[in-house]
């Protein structure tokens, strides 16, 4: 009797092992799993996270390089203007002259029209 006390105990005790080993094993999956789901939100998070930075960093270059290009624009037109009111003056100074010896050459023909018909 002694040995099936004793076959009893250690079948006993080989039970209570295999359900500590699968109770481990239920652990150690539920941890892996917890693990994982908790590592796949982190990672969710970090690329929203990098996402909204990327977003953030274009938004200020585009914003930068708008108003680079409107700066630029800006000089551009700048540039033009003078360049249009320097031509405009060297018209304006051309026309003048033109005019001048316009105005001298009818007032010299028509003072000679005039001479030669009071003759």
């Amino acid at each position: 009797m002694e040995k099936e006390t004793a076959s009893k105990d250690a079948f006993r005790a080989l039970q209570k092992i295999k359900e500590a080993e699968d109770k481990a094993r239920e652990i150690i999956r539920q941890a892996r799993e917890k693990t994982s789901s908790e590592i796949i939100q982190q990672a969710h998070r970090e690329a929203a996270q990098m996402r909204e930075k990327f977003m953030k960093e274009a938004r200020e270059n585009a914003e930068r390089r708008k108003k680079e290009l409107i700066e630029k624009a800006k000089k551009e037109m700048e540039l033009i203007r003078k360049k249009s009111e320097e031509e405009e003056s060297l018209l304006r100074e051309k026309a003048q002259s033109v005019m001048s010896e316009a105005v001298e050459r009818a007032r010299d023909e028509l003072k000679e029209f005039l001479q030669k018909e009071a003759l």
